[in-house]
């Protein structure tokens, strides 16, 4: 980036030795719920680290998941149904599946889910699903507990209501009582400043963020382009309107956490750039490219819908020219998360600079990777790591597809068409690996002493035997995906999902 070698302080040993703010996809979310956590990226950094027994993060055991677990629900009308739901199945398959939706919201407004487990511990993950640049710098416990809206049971909306904000009270401090009023960054400057009498002045020895996402992701899994404005895209009682933020409006957010993490005791810190939102197999591009080598498609849809059936007068999309503009969008947004990196490293400070945009860019199958003539000068594709590679086939960035419980397609993305698989995040967690080493973090091996060599690499292994959508895929989850475009048609799934964050 031009800028200048820093030196580092490394007296001491700082407590903490991996802390992440950031979204859903710093918090592990798969497949529309957060229930993973134990395998989320910094999950599975921490356990490279030698330090996984020690890293805190939150857990939301029971009925699969906040607030919706789409991949029990599918095995579910499996083994109900069979791999396709008959016409005269229909109305009973629709009955089970709004009764196991009713389920899971009772759990988690009216019962067991309802109670949060005390703790004084500050997390290591502060990560929180839907979460923008205005919630890090906003919210915080006491304030989600504010705006947990007295549920309802309604028949037909049957989603946890304020789901994002049920998940925030398991992730931000709630006790002692002045604790709850801390945020994101409230709670890891409090880590920063747990130096535990080592003679260092570093809490946290690496702190990662990866904010943004949220700023644009609405788009695509709503299909909606609303761009922010001014006043209320810094208020969290009116954010809600937009589904893009303009980079102006960006920008502003962004200097405001930058200026909080800089008071973050942390001897290094990696930020994330934004994955181009419009790469998701959520949003498909339909109608075939507008001219060779074009990036974009004239229409984007839900993944179900095929080039021959869509109707842009009918089903849900964003024309080719709004995924552009919303790219362009976060191309800027990128700029000036690289900027306030710049700047730090300009001050002395060891910052660092994760091109997770890049990444997904090198991973993206229908944009690159099988249009050669669409590449711009920079791209190479992603080399899968060996464990990775040798599946059949390969995982790629399209829709997870299936024949007979076997694999056919996808493979990085879950369920819901955002979120990464485990060996997703695997990959995600390689990189910052890199990053870390580059940084002279030292890995341990799993007795917590002894030191790793190079290359330090992630066990894929490990990694996919506990990936059921890699080696266990709903066996109703075809080329077409039909089961999931009548769950969607008929439960209004996606929108309901999304839309609860």
């Amino acid at each position: 980036m031009g800028v200048r070698d820093v030196s580092v302080a490394r007296q001491g040993e700082p407590k903490h030795r991996l802390v992440a703010i950031g979204d859903s996809l710093t918090q592990g979310f798969q497949s529309a719920a957060i229930f993973n956590t134990a395998l989320s990226y910094p999950a599975i950094v921490a356990y490279e680290l030698g330090c996984a027994e020690q890293f805190r993060h939150p857990r939301y055991d029971g009925v699969g998941g906040l607030p919706f677990n789409i991949e029990p629900f599918l095995r579910d009308l499996e083994a109900r149904y069979g791999r396709a739901v008959d016409v005269w199945e229909a109305p009973f398959a629709v009955f089970r599946a709004l009764s196991l939706m009713d389920r899971v919201e009772d759990y988690w407004e009216r019962g067991p889910g309802l109670t949060v487990p005390p703790t004084t511990a500050v997390m290591h993950n502060l990560a929180v699903f839907g979460w923008d640049l205005r919630d890090a710098l906003s919210k915080s416990a006491d304030e989600c507990r504010s705006r947990i809206d007295r549920p309802k049971d309604d028949p037909i909306i049957q989603i946890v209501q304020n789901a994002a904000e049920r998940a925030a009270l398991r992730v931000l401090p709630t006790k002692p009582p002045a604790a709850g009023a801390l945020t994101q960054l409230g709670a890891a400057a409090e880590l920063g400043k747990d130096t535990d009498g080592t003679g260092g002045e570093y809490g946290i020895e690496t702190l990662v963020v990866f904010l943004g996402a949220n700023n644009a992701l609405r788009a695509v899994t709503e299909l909606k382009v609303v761009w922010s404005e001014d006043p209320g895209f810094d208020s969290l009682d009116h954010k809600g309107r937009f589904t893009v933020w303009r980079p102006e409006h960006f920008v502003a957010e962004l200097r405001q956490v930058a200026a909080a993490v800089t008071e973050i005791k942390a001897r290094h810190v990696i930020w994330c750039t934004v994955p181009h939102v419009t790469i998701a197999p959520i949003a498909r591009g339909v109608a075939g490219k507008t001219r060779p080598g074009s990036l974009y498609y004239p229409y984007y849809t839900r993944p179900w819908i095929s080039d021959r059936n869509f109707d842009p007068g009918r089903d849900p999309g964003i024309t080719g020219a709004q995924a552009q503009e919303v790219d362009g969008a976060i191309d800027e947004y990128n700029d000036a998360i690289t900027g306030v990196v710049r700047e730090a490293r300009n001050q002395g400070r060891d910052w660092y600079l994760l091109e997770t945009c890049g990444l997904l860019d090198r991973l993206a199958s229908r944009r690159y990777a099988e249009d050669p003539s669409a590449r711009p000068d920079w791209w190479q594709p992603y080399p899968l790591p060996p464990a990775l590679q040798a599946l059949t086939p390969p995982p790629n960035s399209h829709f997870l597809a299936c024949d007979g419980g076997r694999r056919t397609d996808g493979g990085l993305f879950s369920l819901d068409g955002v979120h990464p698989t485990t060996v997703g995040y695997g990959i995600v967690a390689q990189e910052l690996i890199n990053v870390m080493r580059l940084a002279e973090v030292e890995f341990l091996r799993p007795d917590g002493h002894t030191p790793r060599q190079d290359p330090v690499l992630v066990d894929f292994d490990r990694l996919i035997r506990n990936d059921t959508l890699i080696n266990r895929p709903p066996g109703n989850l075809d080329s077409s995906l039909r089961v999931l475009g009548w769950a969607d048609e008929a439960t209004d799934l996606f929108r309901r999902v999304f839309t609860s964050f």
